[in-house]
């Protein structure tokens, strides 16, 4: 069975990491991309896709569990700024937790600065006001959906549920408003738990001492998955994601995405070849100020 999803298109970042965080909550489901206007498409063989994710839809218990959460029984405290120290007792505690994900793609303690701090992936900005953890921005959005019903979840899907006031996870350049009028932002919750999911094929790395993994240094900053320098090397990061013609659950996705780590847009053989059709790169937002705290990832077609 499939589901066409108008309201996830692949050039929408938090529509690509929302269909891929489908595959990651419920492995029967299957993604692929149409050809013409690059909508998700949402398969499974014995099952509605959108029936999969409503019984495979996260418990508030299980998100307040997740080893990235601020206070957790037998750790230390997480806060913004991550003492190397933490993050490994952190790590330590957490190493055989289904979700173990959730540090290794927002945190790496591979690049650590000078003041013994571990780098947060780009996937993992810090939040406006006294929202600064992508956990508590994770808990707020998941409590307007707690138990979403079928028909919920299909109406985002599809691009027809109505947007709730909040910041959401922070990528979605369509939650901010005119600066002018101050108009709210807001969000569409359900896009925005699949999106928190999709990160887990995204890990965090860091450039060690010398290239070493397994050491640590200052100064170079980590790298996650997909995000890229400029071919000068100039200007920040971008974040390069393809769409595919072939249905793939979360482990041949996360093969796909090996395969295109390195991947350079210049060679269309090798990305046909693997049946990718189209790929885009973010456009990151420009602050307004230096003290603007918004975050937000546009895209660029390739």
């Amino acid at each position: 069975m499939e589901v066409i999803c108008q309201g996830l298109p692949a050039f929408w970042i938090n529509g690509w990491l929302a269909a891929i965080g489908a595959t990651v909550l419920d492995p029967r489901i299957r993604l692929h991309w149409t050809t013409s206007d690059h909508l998700a498409v949402l398969s499974a063989a014995d099952c509605d896709p959108v029936d999969a994710l409503a019984e495979s839809w996260p418990k508030q218990a299980l998100l307040e569990d997740l080893p990235i959460a601020e206070q957790r029984k037998g750790t230390g405290e997480l806060q913004r700024k991550v003492p190397v120290d933490s993050f490994r007792q952190r790590v330590q505690a957490t190493r055989s937790h289904p979700h173990a994900w959730t540090l290794s793609s927002t945190m790496t303690d591979l690049s650590v600065d000078k003041d013994g701090e571990v780098a947060h992936a780009p996937f993992d900005p810090s939040g406006p006001g006294t929202i600064k953890w992508l956990h508590h921005r994770l808990l707020k959005t998941h409590n307007h959906v707690k138990q979403p019903s079928v028909q919920r979840i299909r109406a985002s899907l599809v691009g027809e549920a109505p947007r709730v006031k909040g910041n959401g996870l922070g990528f979605d350049p369509a939650r901010i408003g005119s600066q002018a009028d101050k108009t709210d932002i807001y969000t569409d919750p359900v896009v925005e738990v699949m999106t928190f999911f999709g990160l887990s094929l995204l890990p965090m790395r860091g450039p060690g001492v010398d290239g070493r993994l397994g050491s640590r240094t200052s100064g170079e900053g980590g790298r996650q998955r997909g995000w890229r320098k400029p071919a000068n090397s100039r200007g920040a990061p971008r974040f390069h994601w393809p769409a595919w013609q072939q249905p793939l659950d979360v482990h041949s996705i996360d093969a796909l995405l090996d395969l295109l780590d390195l991947w350079n847009p210049d060679r269309q053989k090798r990305c046909q070849r693997f049946g990718v059709h189209a790929a885009w790169r973010s456009a990151r937002y420009e602050a307004l100020s230096t003290n603007d705290p918004t975050r937000g990832y546009g895209s660029e077609r390739l």
